[in-house]
């Protein structure tokens, strides 16, 4: 029989914590299933160097009835993980959870009451956030900044505490992008999306996977994935610095005729000129982004590669 629920959690290098999870997320989930809620759980190695997927392998093991282990052969990023997990899920609701022990594993309840009320995307929103300050404000600025660009409402981006419907997943395993941001893809499949306020917790153990680079890598990929109004702005901006360099060289024409060759200004002409140069190796460099996903995607190339997948097989499957 399907499951009503599946959690994916996409794991990486996280040997540290996996015990401290396990001893959480099955207690919760035993929960909801005394309460009539079925689960399974699909954890996706995404080629850990550690013990990870020997830890994984212990789990499925010892609970094998309601776990299934996905094994990638390299290390392909969390949203190709999450990709994964949805692909090999059953349930009509599905969870994405990280496997860091920040969003408490005992939440997945409320999401699952949340979307039984009709709703086939539930998003959540951390009451309080325990990541350093400069991420907490980053987080925030780059929030409001996707929301203009791409209309994609979405209050936490960073929290991937977050439930779909059968619908939803079923849609978002059509697609083949090489580069997306899961929330925001599923946000846009979703015909009554709504959010709750969850609880956040230090991590675990560890640290986290995300530097300053993945995290500026990530936000481009939002953004360039969704919209095409960073290329409309520039092309806004470009028309604007024309007018405006247009403007300027006829002043400096008539400044010429009426006081003659003058050679205070030449620094600001400089100054402007370096400006100008900023401004379209930046509008290159954005137009590169967009060049680069249509080359990525054109190649055709796997989005991730599937080691093997530990699952317990159907009674019928057993008795052959």
């Amino acid at each position: 029989m399907k499951p009503e629920l599946s959690v994916v959690i996409p794991v990486y290098n996280e040997e540290a914590g996996l015990a401290k999870l396990f001893s959480r997320l099955y207690p919760a989930l035993d929960t909801l299933a005394a309460r009539g809620v079925s689960y399974e759980i699909v954890f996706v190695n995404d080629g850990s160097r550690d013990n990870t997927a020997a830890m994984l392998s212990d789990q499925f093991r010892l609970r094998p009835d309601v776990t299934r282990v996905v094994l990638f052969n390299g290390n392909y990023g969390q949203h190709m993980a999450i990709l994964a997990g949805f692909e090999a899920t059953r349930g009509e609701i599905v969870v994405t959870l990280d496997a860091d022990l920040q969003n408490p594993p005992e939440e997945i309840g409320a999401l699952v009451e949340k979307m039984r009320e009709g709703y086939d995307y539930v998003g959540s929103i951390r009451r309080k956030r325990q990541d350093s300050a400069w991420r907490t404000y980053a987080s925030k600025a780059m929030n409001r900044l996707r929301e203009k660009i791409t209309r994609i409402k979405i209050t936490d981006q960073g929290n991937m505490l977050r439930a779909y419907g059968r619908n939803v997943i079923d849609l978002i395993n059509q697609c083949s992008e090489v580069n997306t941001f899961v929330p925001a893809l599923a946000y846009t499949f979703s015909r009554k999306p709504t959010e709750i306020v969850v609880e956040h917790e230090e991590r675990a153990a560890g640290e986290s996977k995300y530097s300053l680079y993945s995290l500026i890598r990530l936000n481009f990929d939002l953004m360039t994935g969704f919209s095409i109004m960073p290329l409309q702005i520039f092309s806004v901006l470009g028309m604007l610095l024309s007018v405006l360099s247009g403007g300027l060289v006829t002043l400096l024409l008539i400044r010429r005729f009426v006081f003659g060759a003058e050679a205070e200004g030449l620094f600001t002409l400089f100054a402007i000129a370096f400006f100008l140069m900023g401004v379209i190796l930046f509008g290159i460099g954005l137009l590169g982004e967009y060049i680069g996903r249509i080359y990525q995607q054109v190649r055709g190339r796997p989005r991730y590669v599937v080691q093997t997948i530990l699952q317990d097989l159907p009674a019928a499957a057993k008795e052959n």
